[in-house]
């Protein structure tokens, strides 16, 4: 609360250090003879005052908080006598203590521990004290020398747009740390995992049973981490799912922009949209309750036996619907987007209306229905809701539609839920399963840019 309540101090200041800059730098204009004699326009006067006041300051702040914490830590450890600690196996359980006593949340007659939380709160009332004193002086002080460097030869615009380039540099930076982190994160823990299980075990294997028997005695627990029948589930969704999407989000996009007329185009497409704004575990409730057990009728009135319950045609078939907005939209603002110059000349050479859109239109915005193609598709094998719902969790290894499979994002919630331990195949086998996906994605992602750079140099 009280960090919150000081950086909105500080926002106030900034706002205080923008405005008196840019009067500041009106007046100077107008004494050495009007706005042509600044460097700069005003409002960058104004926003170079309002870094000095913000930046300076927040950054005090963030190192302040990083810092603070383990100080404290310290500082209050060090004051508790050798024999508390030596009678408390846990530091961090001890320290957690103290904290609670100091918050009034725990009572205890331990004169050490009421010793340490007198000093824990002590502390935290100085921390608090000086982490106001310096960040409010810190803005202070960069709002003077913000307004007291207002002068006609300060290159404000120069210094604003450098910190404007910075900061998303610093953006930039911190995505891609950000990714490395994840990535790296996922990759050691599935060294772990392979340090155990064989990768050929693990990429070739078709059993899927990630149980680990902690008896001798105990049934049902082989621990067999083959993942191709999570791989082959994963792709027969996926793919059922786009045999559906892909063509009607498509077909969709190119009647609403090519032949809808505009009080058509406003009705239709906010209604196509609103699929997309649908929760997933409805359209989970939809393919368990209805599609599925439609799927399995149909099935078995045509003569078809063993029709499971739940299956990969529910699933993939539900799916599809929910991506369609994807592939539709996008493709609609990309088909919309292509020059209009290019179809009156391909008109103007005598093609017909479908013609131009075949061999013109669709060329010209193939990079853009590709990369919708794509963002459907990660959709899909991302989802893990309707798999659950409507396709069940058995890692079943088949080719046929109407059996009940399991896909790879299903498998890793199931390995992460509840209390685990990180040191068992088991939990571990959930970071070897994402980081196959993510290579497996990366691999689609790269070939797909190989083809949209190939046409697009070809239509540009």
């Amino acid at each position: 609360m009280q960090t919150s309540t000081l950086m909105v101090i500080v926002a106030l200041f900034a706002i205080s250090a923008f405005v008196l800059a840019k009067k500041r730098s009106r007046e100077v204009a107008t004494i050495e003879g009007g706005l042509k004699k600044l460097h700069s326009r005003p409002a960058y006067y104004g926003s170079f005052a309002a870094i000095l006041a913000a930046v300076p300051a927040v950054i005090l702040l963030l190192i302040w908080q990083a810092i603070e914490p383990s100080l404290v830590h310290s500082l209050v450890m060090a004051q508790i006598p050798s024999s508390t600690l030596q009678a408390h196996e846990s530091m961090t359980l001890l320290y957690s203590q103290i904290v609670h006593i100091a918050n009034g949340v725990l009572k205890t007659e331990d004169p050490a521990l009421l010793a340490a939380s007198e000093h824990y709160h002590h502390l935290q009332s100085i921390g608090l004290t000086l982490r106001w004193v310096a960040v409010l002086t810190a803005s202070l002080v960069g709002l003077a020398a913000g307004w007291r460097m207002v002068r006609p030869k300060l290159k404000a615009r120069h210094y604003v747009e450098k910190c404007l380039q910075i900061f998303l540099m610093f953006c930039s930076t911190l995505a891609i740390l950000t990714t490395a982190g994840i990535v790296l994160s996922v990759l050691f823990e599935a060294i772990r995992f392979f340090q155990i299980i064989p990768v050929t075990d693990f990429l070739f294997g078709t059993q899927w049973s990630p149980q680990i028997a902690l008896r001798a005695d105990q049934q049902g627990a082989s621990g067999a981490f083959g993942a191709i029948p999570l791989f082959t589930g994963t792709l027969m969704i996926s793919f059922i799912a786009m045999c559906i999407a892909a063509p009607i989000g498509l077909m969709s996009a190119i009647y609403l922009a090519e032949y809808a007329t505009p009080r058509v185009r406003n009705i239709v497409k906010p209604i196509l949209e609103i699929l997309a704004g649908i929760p997933t575990v409805v359209y989970g409730f939809f393919a368990a309750l209805t599609a599925a057990p439609f799927i399995r009728d149909v099935a078995e009135s045509i003569g078809l036996s063993n029709v499971s319950s739940e299956s990969a045609l529910a699933a993939g078939a539900v799916m599809g619907v929910m991506i369609i907005p994807f592939v539709s939209s996008l493709s609609d603002d990309v088909i919309t987007a292509v020059p209009q110059s290019l179809r009156d000349g391909s008109l103007g050479l005598g093609a017909t209306r479908s013609e131009t859109i075949r061999k013109v239109v669709l060329p010209a915005a193939l990079p853009g229905i590709v990369g919708g193609l794509l963002l459907a598709v990660s959709r899909a094998i991302g989802e893990t809701m309707i798999v659950v719902m409507a396709a069940g969790l058995s890692a079943n290894l088949t080719a046929n539609p109407l059996d009940s499979v399991t896909t790879v994002t299903v498998q890793i919630v199931t390995l992460l839920v509840g209390d685990q331990e990180f040191d068992s195949p088991k939990t571990l086998a959930a970071f070897a399963l994402g980081l196959t996906l993510f290579v497996v994605t990366l691999a689609l992602n790269f070939v797909a840019l190989r083809i949209v750079k190939k046409y697009r140099e070809q239509y540009d």
